[in-house]
């Protein structure tokens, strides 16, 4: 693919930058917005930045937004970008979301589950009307009384009540295993399972809710339920082998979400129930349910089931639902492309001239292109007659 250099356009570029600054903080007579405020008031946004630029980091998610307009892919490139200019001092050991402090908790499959269910901030059960009290300014919400807001006490996962029956697959820890870290090597097909939910977990939203939502349609028979969904804060632990014990160094606040799906079963492996699994950074329930989908559909063939849904091709999923890498390829389009236009448009001109018929009486002359005649390999002008009574 070639580019060229657009000569003498320092001057114009310059003022483009300097008028998207212009638009980007709008009328100087409106306080500018702080970061603090997009990290208290525009959370939701925060939180898919970070877990789609792989950084968890409120403050540069925050700024990122506010560089970027709003425009949240824009900021979530930003935001990777500069996270490849980070240094790797450790890797945290694995999260135990058993212990979470929890402050929303569901599950679908059961009315009653151990610990008990608790709906916290969603907006699940309110009308989708528009609320105008919030266009006033001074308006605060009071906080409802309640002791458990926050619940810290270690609750099981509801799908230990299907495990202990065997009615649902056994996730298989490999302690010996080499994790693979998507951030540091290329991915590569056939990809295992670590290195997918690596790939979802920084995947597009949307492009994963609509790969769902296709299971769910038939492209791929995934109809699950929703076994448990919780958030809350997580300790993140590290171990370095110079003090030779763990050290807690942040809480952060995830989304997990597992899903139930029905399996006929095969000869080696009973009917049961098998899983699909979700892990965001921050409140991000619709990622980690839609990631939930994709994981459990790009299981088809490892559990024998046929493909028959884009969602199921892991190929297809892992290759193109990296926002960053998308948007890259889509928006060079913008970039010079005049050499290539230039051959592209010079092939047309000489395939239209190639085309041209010379009508004479009830024959044409139609100039033989080089599919239709080995001689004209040289690019030779080549003619044969064709009597267009016959022809017609």
């Amino acid at each position: 693919m070639a580019y060229v250099a657009v000569k003498g356009g320092e001057k114009a570029i310059k003022n483009a930058e300097a008028l998207l600054q212009q638009l980007r903080r709008g009328d100087p007579n409106i306080p500018e917005l702080s970061l603090e405020q997009i990290k208290q008031q525009l959370t939701l946004a925060v939180n898919r930045v970070m877990c789609e630029g792989s950084l968890y980091d409120p403050d540069l998610a925050a700024l990122a937004i506010k560089q970027s307009w709003g425009d949240l892919v824009e900021a979530i490139f930003l935001l990777r970008a500069y996270r490849t200019t980070l240094p790797r001092l450790y890797y945290s050991q694995p999260l135990d979301t058993s212990k979470m402090k929890i402050r929303r908790r569901i599950s679908a499959i059961f009315k009653d589950i151990p610990g008990g269910q608790y709906l916290g901030p969603t907006f699940d059960y309110i009308h989708r009307l528009l609320d105008f009290k919030l266009a006033a300014e001074g308006n605060i919400p009071t906080t409802p009384e309640s002791k458990n807001l926050n619940i810290e006490e270690n609750l099981p996962r509801v799908m230990n009540t299907l495990a202990k029956e065997e009615l649902v697959c056994e996730e298989k820890a490999e302690d010996d295993k080499q994790i693979f870290d998507l951030t540091r090597q290329p991915l590569k097909l056939p990809a295992e399972r670590d290195a997918r939910l690596q790939n979802l977990a920084r995947a597009d939203e949307g492009f994963l809710l609509s790969l769902g939502y296709s299971t769910q349609r038939g492209y791929g028979r995934n109809h699950p339920f929703a076994g448990e969904i919780k958030m809350g804060e997580v300790e993140v632990i590290i171990f370095p082998e110079e003090l030779g014990f763990e050290v807690a160094i942040a809480d952060i606040t995830i989304t997990e979400a597992e899903n139930v799906n029905m399996f006929k079963g095969s000869k080696e492996v009973p009917p049961q129930f098998t899983r699909g699994y979700g892990l965001t950074f921050g409140y991000n329930e619709r990622k980690a349910m839609s990631m939930a989908l994709v994981d459990r559909a790009m299981q088809a063939k490892e559990l024998g089931e046929e493909i028959e849904g884009p969602a199921q091709d892991p190929e297809f999923v892992l290759y193109h639902s990296d926002n960053v890498e998308a948007q890259g390829f889509v928006q060079h389009l913008k970039l010079p492309h005049y050499i290539d236009f230039q051959a592209e448009i010079n092939l047309v001109r000489k395939l239209q001239s190639q085309q041209k018929i010379v009508e004479n009486g009830n024959y044409k002359l139609e100039e033989l292109t080089p599919e239709k005649s080995e001689e004209n390999s040289l690019g030779d002008s080549k003619f044969k007659e064709v009597n267009l009574e016959k022809s017609t």
